[in-house]
């Protein structure tokens, strides 16, 4: 609990000194992503898990990490960053909000 509690306020500090999230995708991957997605901060994340409609949210680290640095509550553990079965895992609602988050930089 207290490493949960420590993440949070970690992500809370990242939070406050974040202006706004990356508004060009270019600068920070070299090229234009094929799929549309956003980049958020923690402020971001807090506004969709308080709001009214459904955010999925999965944790790609490792077990090292989630054990050190803990779990974003409510966050669905994938049982690899690049190996899970995605059909059993994601909502079928091709719709649906979905966040990954990471402790690393990829």
């Amino acid at each position: 609990m207290k490493r949960i509690l420590q993440l949070m306020l970690l992500l809370l500090m990242a939070a406050a000194t974040a202006n706004a999230p990356a508004a060009d995708l270019k600068s920070i991957f070299g090229a234009e992503p094929k799929d549309k997605f956003n980049l958020i901060n923690v402020r971001e994340l807090a506004k969709l898990m308080n709001g009214e409609g459904k955010v999925f949210i999965y944790d790609a680290n490792p077990p090292d990490v989630r054990s050190n640095e803990g779990v974003i509550p409510g966050a669905k553990l994938l049982a690899s960053a690049g190996k899970y079965d995605v059909a059993a895992t994601l909502p079928s609602n091709k719709n649906a909000k979905l966040v990954f988050y990471c402790h690393n930089f990829h």
